[in-house]
């Protein structure tokens, strides 16, 4: 079996998620080949897992001082290299063809008249989910950016849907947590203001990780460039989160048990959806700005979600062996019979 893999690379989520898809599509024997859109070749890191892979322009969203810009975005797009690689992209030695919201690959493989099968988060949005920040432009994006005729959606919870939990490293559980150690991702904010706001919390240990990395003068708060390595190392004994509301961050950090405070980006449809679903779900608190008054309570507070998810990449890799039959109630709710839902006391911790 031969699989071309589409991955966006505007943000870490969809890289993370592939890496988990690479392991588990390797482990079965499956040649794959994957492509990389959405930033510079030399923004992308830690890519070893792919054994090689490609790097096309595609598309992204350019974002200023935590907001998405739909103008800017617009004037930085270059369509006709867009249309190029659509053009020249050829499909036709594989068996299947995968998209985690990869337009290059989605409209390659329309054009060629081939099937796309498209696995990520995004794909959730086919289903009644919690929305919110919808507006026409944000509609039509989810819907053309990246189309798949069949759509595998995830999600932290199926809602009642056809979604699947989140596909992630199954590490074991943390035995030591640090609780007033806290990770910051932020990259789409100002490093220098996001470091400012957080001088006064004293008691608190902050590591920073941005893709520019801003010297701090603070000795509790650390900057550090991107890196999946030491992300993860901090991660694992930290004691929560604060970041944007992306989708896959926010699992690993449920996953391993961290409370969790989100700043979704302005005119962003799926991070506004995000946060709302974590707050509806209660995995999670939200913030509209990057507020004080929201953020020293959320440090003091000490309730968390802990949640265990079953190895979904290897699930979808032994179904896409199976030739992919059709997702019914009982595949869904077998996969959902593997997770774990516990509410954490991290004052016991």
């Amino acid at each position: 079996m031969r699989i071309f893999y589409g991955v966006q690379g505007t943000g870490n989520g969809h890289i993370t998620r592939a890496r988990v898809m690479a392991k588990e599509l390797q482990l079965a024997g499956i040649e794959v080949t994957f492509q990389f859109t959405g930033r510079p070749i030399d923004k992308f890191f830690d890519m070893e897992v792919f054994n090689g892979y490609q790097i096309r322009t595609g598309l992204t969203f350019n974002t200023h001082k935590g907001q998405v810009s739909y103008l800017k975005t617009a004037l930085d797009a270059k369509p006709l290299t867009f249309l190029k690689d659509i053009k020249t992209l050829d499909l036709s030695g594989y068996d299947h063809i995968l998209t985690d919201f990869e337009p290059v690959t989605a409209w390659a493989a329309k054009r060629q008249k081939k099937p796309v099968l498209g696995i990520g988060h995004q794909y959730a949005f086919n289903y009644p989910i919690p929305r919110a920040g919808a507006d026409p432009i944000a509609n039509q994006v989810m819907k053309y950016f990246a189309p798949a005729d069949i759509g595998v959606g995830l999600h932290w919870h199926h809602f009642g849907e056809m979604i699947l939990p989140p596909i992630i490293e199954t590490p074991e559980t943390p035995t030591r947590i640090i609780k007033n150690k806290i990770i910051v991702y932020l990259p789409f904010e100002d490093q220098a203001a996001v470091i400012n706001l957080l001088a006064g919390f004293t008691d608190f240990e902050f590591h920073l990780y941005a893709p520019e990395v801003v010297a701090s003068p603070y000795p509790h708060i650390t900057c550090n460039p991107l890196s999946r390595t030491g992300f993860q190392k901090d991660l694992y004994d930290c004691g929560g989160i604060i970041s944007n509301a992306g989708f896959e961050l926010a699992s690993e950090a449920l996953q391993l048990g961290k409370k969790i405070l989100v700043k979704p980006l302005h005119s962003q449809m799926e991070q506004i959806s995000n946060a709302a679903a974590l707050k509806e779900l209660g995995y999670g608190h939200t913030m509209k700005t990057m507020d004080k008054a929201v953020i020293e309570p959320w440090l003091h507070d000490n309730h968390a979600t802990h949640i265990t998810y079953p190895n979904v990449a290897k699930v979808l890799v032994q179904w896409l062996q199976d030739g992919m039959p059709k997702m019914d109630a009982d595949f869904v709710e077998k996969v959902w019979d593997g997770v774990n839902v516990i509410k954490l006391d991290l004052s016991k911790a």
